[in-house]
């Protein structure tokens, strides 16, 4: 039924419309985890779960995304598995394991290019990647960091690193690159500590010139790293707007439980649900439904992950929905703020895991 989800643009449904779709391709995916999945039928039978029963996407159970640091979870026979991805974490921590077949890799790559086509349009764009090509040179076991830079090259037309293996700034890469795409428009990519110390810190200690105007900054993940050091998300933009002529800044929310499907940010400032995903949250105190405008544990939804139990999952994470159907952007659906990891959480994302080092 994934079909039918392509058949609209990414943020064209009003609430009712995707409500509907949503509920049909997650029950589906819940069935057929279940029949695939020994351990996640497992869960569904320990939450009594009753197809009979779901009126709305909130009615689909919520898996624990810490399960995929504890087993293997699969849905598929490991002879087609195509790549795993791992998720971030300090030293010693365990990590998420996501087992991706060739098709939900497809899946994953084509809602991609469709999300971020709507922010800078359907053309492939040339891309410069703040980070060192190390990170996905195993191309069998990758990173978040590697999952997010491989998932945009089908999107890009050209993939240049202006890090250097020692994670310094590669000076000429940086300025051939942008001599090639003169006056064109391009993307760079980066996590945010990575953009902040290795891309602007480099460019005000060398007093380097630049010219991004033409670009998008896309940036994920690090914000609690930089607001530690009094460095807020207006700041860092205002700062790089000054060294670099940046305008164009897209921040998203995304894990590598469910890649493909990120949130990514409008022009107000809003982190956005497609209409393959959507965004709910739980009461911290009995898991309820939070009205919008209320704080508490985010659990997200997506109709991609077909080789894993990936489908609904209460994450690590805390958020509250802003509006639904009303952002002054025009785009449809739901549209949230990020407040950050759990106190009692011991997942790290991967900017801020890496950012450890410079403690």
């Amino acid at each position: 039924m994934i079909d039918d989800f392509f058949c609209y643009s990414p943020y064209e449904l009003k609430k009712e419309e995707k409500a509907e779709l949503l509920k049909r391709e997650l029950i589906e995916l819940t069935r057929f985890h279940s029949e695939k999945c020994e351990k996640y039928k497992f869960f569904l039978q320990s939450v009594e779960y009753d197809e009979k029963k779901v009126k709305n996407i909130e009615d689909i159970p919520f898996f624990p995304v810490r399960m995929f640091k504890e087993y293997d979870l699969l849905s598929i026979n490991k002879d087609n598995i195509f790549k795993t991805m791992t998720s971030s974490g300090t030293s010693g921590q365990k990590v998420s394991k996501i087992f991706v077949d060739k098709e939900t890799a497809m899946l994953q790559q084509k809602v991609m290019i469709k999300i971020l086509g709507d922010f800078w349009g359907k053309k492939r764009l040339p891309m410069l990647i703040v980070d060192s090509p190390s990170v996905v040179k195993d191309r069998s076991m990758f990173s978040a960091r590697g999952a997010a830079i491989l998932g945009l090259q089908v999107a890009s037309r050209e993939m240049v690193y202006v890090l250097n293996e020692d994670m310094s700034l590669n000076i000429k890469a940086l300025t051939d690159f942008l001599e090639k795409y003169r006056d064109q428009a391009f993307v760079m990519f980066g996590f945010t500590f990575l953009v902040w110390k290795h891309l602007y810190m480099e460019l005000v200690k060398t007093g380097t010139k630049v010219d991004l105007s033409q670009g998008w900054l896309m940036t994920g993940g690090g914000w609690k790293t930089l607001e530690s050091e009094a460095i807020s998300r207006q700041e860092f933009k205002n700062r790089l707007s000054e060294v670099t002529g940046l305008v164009h800044f897209l921040d998203h929310y995304g894990m590598v439980e469910q890649t493909g499907c990120i949130y990514a940010e409008c022009e107000c400032g809003h982190l956005h649900a497609s209409i393959y995903s959507d965004v709910i949250i739980r009461d911290y105190r009995d898991f309820s439904v939070c009205p919008n405008g209320t704080e508490g544990i985010i659990q997200v939804v997506s109709a991609l992950p077909h080789s894993y139990p990936g489908h609904s999952l209460l994450t690590e994470d805390e958020g509250v929905v802003l509006g639904e159907d009303d952002c002054p952007c025009g785009r449809k659906g739901k549209y949230i703020r990020i407040l950050g990891r759990m106190k009692s959480a011991e997942l790290r994302g991967c900017s801020d895991t890496y950012a450890d080092k410079f403690r």
